[in-house]
């Protein structure tokens, strides 16, 4: 089975496994866990900021962020196809009690003339804005690389507006890969951050949140009413750092390999589906084309081998990562070829 439903899929390699067991670990409720110590303070330096948080997933990390940067009534502006908007269980009206305004952006990014229009006056009656979220890489923008100018106009209006930024980075390794801008660049353009180790990385399970030591503060203290404090979790981010230091660099294989599958798809089924534009590891597939649902095709293909998410009524979506190999990719894109003909 060729599984490209996205890169959380992967496996700890041998020697991620090893790292694991050779960890030195302790309390990390009381603080006392050595790796996790390391790995925060390693991470706060490659990120920019002052403090780390480690964190049991991602969703856990962008709702504490949401949860530190806001208060009960207020409104939180996200990009209409952002993974806090659709994919997080609706957790911030629950957990922070504010409502989310979604915005459609363009390949995942919104213009500041957008946000304009959008963020609140300070009239009582109204909401107030107290949060942008921008999520770089993009998701269901297909993997987009949200440009750094385009983060920074955000930023500067933002402040301007006094108005906090929150960056979901899950795959923001993936950014760096493909842009060659340093994750440092894009976290100056955010009050917090929030990091994945599990998806393109390879780690089993682990996220990371970055900010000032004040919000780090409050972000430890939320942490613990979510059920996120652990006790002896240097093995998880032994895992962590291990992805961090030998999983970074191989990602541009990743990033060839989405280029492949959709190169393939275009040129032997062009006539019943288009890929969009890739930047990195995630292809989306429009079959719209062919008249044939998703799900439809998602059945087929998974009866021969291969496995991809139906990421809407006519879109599908695979993502490449470290546990699928050139030929293995090469191999899917024929096989969907021949479904869609």
């Amino acid at each position: 089975m060729i599984d490209l439903r996205s890169d959380t899929v992967t496996r700890p390699s041998k020697a991620m496994r090893e790292a694991m067991v050779a960890a030195d670990v302790g309390d990390d409720v009381l603080g006392e866990d050595p790796t996790v110590n390391h790995l925060q303070e390693k991470m706060a330096e490659l990120l920019g900021k002052e403090d780390a948080l480690f964190t049991p997933s991602g969703v856990m990390a962008n709702q504490i962020a949401i949860r530190c940067h806001t208060e009960p009534g207020d409104e939180v502006v996200v990009e209409r196809h952002s993974h806090i908007l659709n994919y997080e269980t609706a957790a911030p009206s629950l957990i922070s009690g504010v409502q989310l305004l979604p915005v459609e952006g363009k390949r995942g990014i919104f213009e500041v003339d957008q946000l304009r229009d959008v963020v609140r006056s300070s009239e009582y009656y109204m909401p107030r804005t107290s949060l942008i979220c921008v999520e770089n890489t993009h998701n269901m923008a297909g993997g987009a690389v949200i440009p750094l100018e385009a983060m920074a106009a955000v930023k500067a209006f933002a402040d301007e507006r006094r108005i906090r930024v929150h960056l979901d980075g899950a795959r923001i390794w993936n950014a760096w890969v493909a842009s060659g801008v340093h994750p440092r660049d894009y976290c100056r353009q955010a009050d917090t951050v929030s990091v994945c180790f599990s998806k393109g990385l390879g780690a089993p399970a682990g996220s990371l949140l970055a900010g000032s030591r004040t919000i780090m503060a409050k972000a430890r203290k939320t942490r613990k009413v979510l059920g996120g404090g652990m006790r002896q979790i240097g093995i998880l981010a032994a895992a962590a750092f291990y992805a961090v230091e030998h999983n970074i660099e191989r990602l541009n294989d990743d990033h060839e390999h989405a280029r492949t599958f959709a190169r393939i798809l275009s040129e032997r089924a062009g006539h019943a589906l288009r890929c969009e534009p890739v930047d990195t590891n995630i292809v989306l597939i429009d079959i719209a084309p062919s008249g044939r649902t998703a799900a439809d095709v998602r059945s087929r293909l998974a009866d021969q081998g291969v496995l991809v998410i139906a990421a809407g009524t006519h879109m599908l979506r695979a993502v490449t990562h470290l546990d699928v190999a050139r030929d293995e990719v090469r191999t899917a894109a024929e096989i969907f070829a021949k479904v869609m003909t």
